[in-house]
């Protein structure tokens, strides 16, 4: 196992709740507790992620590669869960969060015996399931679902924005490890960092912003704009999304600023 399944599956076991509500859409009653994920026959074995829901025992295993047999992983994972709880109704579930295409089978179909689990392959979960909660775990997720034909950097800033706008300074450094972990599988590294970059500067200290004040609000946000063209090099039509200002406006005012030096 590598280090970064290793890093994911913690990551993931703390967020279980917004895993099952949002992409299995199970609905979590107030007692639900996590139960015991070690199972012992001739090795030691843990499971990602196993909770009791109510009259439902939930199985929940993360991957962050195509393993061969995995199949055959999840039938002894719900073998061994029967020994403890037969009488429960048990459901399986494979997240698959990986970098290359999945490529796996869903069960087992030999004589005797014909077996089945849930996939669900982040890539194929619209990002919009996600993106506008108000649960910073759920926003972390959608680094890893289909972006559609969003523009990538707006997506990232949207996450890392609202990750700010909820959580204290401790919090959201803690969040971020999770949105580096996640950026490397979808390749978004460099809008992770370009968005963190942008967050992390201190506008309001900037002359252009001083000079913007004392003009007026709107004045203020087209030099931020030009502040983030200038240093960050992203597109006028991302700027003016995110800032939620006139194309036109914009333009007319960089062609004024650019005229009087």
């Amino acid at each position: 196992m590598g280090d970064k399944d290793i890093v994911s599956k913690e990551i993931l076991k703390n967020i279980a709740r917004d895993i099952s509500k949002h992409i299995l859409h199970i609905d979590i009653k107030k007692d639900m507790k996590l139960i015991s994920q070690e199972f012992t026959r001739v090795e030691s074995r843990e499971s990602d992620l196993v909770f009791k829901n109510g009259d439902e025992v939930v199985h929940i295993e993360i991957q962050n590669d195509n393993h061969p047999q995995m199949h055959l992983r999840m039938h002894r994972y719900l073998s061994d869960i029967l020994f403890e709880h037969e009488t429960s109704t048990i459901k399986q579930y494979l997240l698959y969060i990986g970098k290359a295409k999945f490529n796996m089978k869903n069960g087992i179909k030999i004589e005797n015996l014909d077996y089945k689990y849930a996939i669900i392959d982040m890539r194929d979960v619209a990002c919009e399931s996600f993106l506008y909660s108000d649960d910073p775990s759920a926003l972390v997720l959608a680094m890893l679902c289909d972006f559609k034909d969003k523009d990538k950097q707006m997506v990232v800033n949207t996450i890392l924005k609202r990750l700010r706008e909820l959580n204290d300074d401790r919090s959201y450094r803690d969040y971020l490890k999770m949105v580096n972990v996640y950026s490397t599988n979808r390749g978004l590294e460099k809008e992770v960092k370009k968005g963190i970059d942008m967050l992390t500067v201190d506008i309001e200290k900037t002359p252009f912003y001083q000079i913007g004040v004392e003009r007026g609000a709107k004045e203020a946000t087209f030099e931020s704009a030009m502040v983030m063209i200038e240093k960050f090099k992203l597109s006028i039509d991302d700027i003016v999304k995110e800032l939620n200002i006139k194309k036109e406006e914009l333009l007319e005012y960089i062609n004024k600023k650019n005229a009087q030096k």
